[in-house]
């Protein structure tokens, strides 16, 4: 992993982790994540296996620290490291669509409810819920699915342009993305 790609994902996970600590709850302590939507530009901007471990791990760790869910740490950690590496398996078999604004949206809308699922059941056995699951899933998941596929879809383009003429992504990636 090279000093380039190593500061692109973490000023990603630092304006990840500013946007989880000043959004505050919603809905029985849960707010919406929008770290994933910067664990997720991260994957689509540097698509290999050791970024994408890496951003699972320390977007999950930030997530855990910054929560204000109850015993929401451990949640946290399962649900980014699993919910990256399925976005990240779902991304390598879109192949050549796999770049274009629809496919990043469609994956971050996934993404999010795969996200929420794995952290509302993991939450749900490892310390309990603090209302039904299908209330925090219909009143937190849902509406952060929207707000991080609408910001996907706004930064997407601008962060790919960007990193291409500072030549921050690979000149594979870069030849292939579609905006």
């Amino acid at each position: 992993m090279n000093t380039k790609n190593l500061v692109a994902l973490s000023l990603l996970i630092a304006i990840g982790a500013v946007l989880h600590a000043v959004i505050p709850p919603i809905f029985l302590g849960m707010k919406p994540d929008m770290m994933l939507t910067m664990m997720f530009l991260g994957i689509f901007l540097f698509p290999e296996i050791k970024n994408v471990v890496l951003l699972g791990v320390v977007t999950g760790l930030i997530s855990g620290i910054t929560t204000t869910f109850p015993g929401g740490l451990f949640p946290n950690i399962i649900d980014k490291i699993i919910t990256s590496l399925l976005i990240f398996g779902i991304f390598l078999l879109l192949n050549k669509y796999r770049n274009s604004i629809v496919s990043v949206g469609i994956l971050t809308a996934l993404g999010t409810l795969i996200s929420g699922t794995v952290f509302l059941t993991s939450a749900l056995f490892l310390v309990g819920l603090p209302g039904p699951f299908v209330g925090l899933f219909t009143a937190v998941v849902l509406p952060a699915a929207v707000i991080n596929t609408v910001t996907m879809v706004i930064l997407y383009p601008i962060a790919s342009t960007i990193f291409k003429r500072t030549k921050l992504v690979t000149p594979a990636l870069a030849e292939n993305q579609k905006l």
